[in-house]
Order: C-alpha cells, then sequence, then structure tokens
C-alpha cells in the first residue's frame, strides 16, 4: 500500500519483454481484462492525456458492468494511468479509483504491476471486500498468458 494506505495492487514477473507485455495491454486487453468466467471489451482506449477509457464487463449469468474514465498518463512500454472521476471531456464523475499500470523490464522478462488508487478507505475496502485480490491477481495471471503466447514462450 501507499503511504495513504489506500491502494490496493498486484504485481507479477512476466516471461516476455516489455514491448510484447505492452502490446498485450494495449492491442489485446479483450482476451486478459476480465477474471474468467468474466469476460470483457474495451469498447474505447484512446491512450493519450484526456482520451477516454471505457470498458463493458460481462458475467456469466448476463450481468454487465460499464466503465467509462479519462486516461491521465500515458509512457509508452512503461505506465498508464486512468480514472474513473472523471468522463470524457472532464465531466466530473463518481469517482472510484485511479488505476496505475507500470511496465518495469528486468532483463528479457517484465516487471508488471497494477494498481488501485482509492479516495476513501471505505472505497478501498469495498475494492478488497469484492475480491480484488483475487481478481487482479487472476487479469494479471491472464496478462502474462497473452504476453507469453505473443512472445512464442
Amino acid at each position: 500500500m501507499t503511504a495513504t494506505g489506500l491502494e490496493l495492487a498486484v504485481e507479477r514477473l512476466i516471461d516476455a519483454p516489455i514491448s510484447t507485455v505492452w502490446r498485450a495491454w494495449t492491442e489485446h486487453a479483450d482476451e486478459w481484462w476480465c477474471p474468467a468466467p468474466w469476460s470483457a471489451t474495451v469498447t474505447v482506449m484512446e491512450l493519450e492525456p484526456g482520451g477516454r477509457f471505457a470498458t463493458l464487463m460481462r458475467g456469466p449469468a448476463g450481468e454487465e458492468v460499464p466503465t467509462d474514465g479519462v486516461v491521465l498518463e500515458v509512457v509508452p512500454e512503461r505506465r498508464i494511468v486512468t480514472t474513473d472521476a472523471y468522463t470524457k471531456g472532464w465531466v466530473p464523475a463518481e469517482p472510484f479509483m485511479t488505476g496505475i499500470w507500470t511496465f518495469e523490464p528486468e532483463g528479457d522478462r517484465t516487471r508488471y504491476r497494477a494498481a488501485a488508487r482509492h479516495w476513501t478507505a471505505d472505497a478501498r475496502d469495498r475494492h478488497r471486500d469484492m475480491g480484488f485480490d483475487q481478481g487482479w491477481g487472476a487479469v494479471a495471471d491472464q496478462l502474462a498468458a497473452v504476453a507469453r503466447r505473443l512472445a512464442g514462450r
């Protein structure tokens, strides 16, 4: 957790080079974005500050969970930051979290970290109690599998 204690995070060492993990994240998100048996469609991914980032997650019983937000920062092959505190055009929304994804090279592998920073301890606790560790951990493992496949490993 961060010094404020409002962050939840998962980390993985992925057996693929950083360029491949980045490609898996940016070009193949529909394959890994939700923990199975859920699925997701990334409906808009404008990877530039102020760009829109929207997804539609679908559950096995027909549930649909749309998300919409904006991109705050993109450093190619290193970092992506998004938030649901705004929608496109900087329209304020009910905030839940800011997502921070980082990619660091470790030889021919990649240190991947996915973090959710929350505005309140209550939001952090709700996210944790929804199964953050299991869900975001499964998603990180699914991303790793896509990256390994793309890398031919």
